[in-house]
């Protein structure tokens, strides 16, 4: 399975998100928590990343990039 990334955000933790995508379970959002926080990789569908509490930098960087495929299909 090979899993497309773009990097949403990492925070100076060391936490990072990704916009990924594959061809088996489409496009979600993939969590790497730093070693400390046990390393665990998740992935999380799109839907259910945006409708969990809070306007973290990650989520906010994600809205970010969709307002550019809104702002790119507007000027052809």
């Amino acid at each position: 399975m090979d899993v497309q990334t773009k990097e949403l955000y990492h925070s100076a933790n060391g936490d990072r998100w990704y916009l990924a995508c594959d061809s088996a379970a489409g496009v979600f959002i993939r969590h790497e928590p730093n070693r400390a926080s046990g390393g665990k990789i998740s992935n999380v569908e799109i839907g259910t990343f945006l409708s969990q509490p809070g306007q973290g930098p990650e989520k906010r960087e994600l809205l970010r990039l969709i307002g550019t495929l809104v702002t790119e299909s507007s000027k052809a």
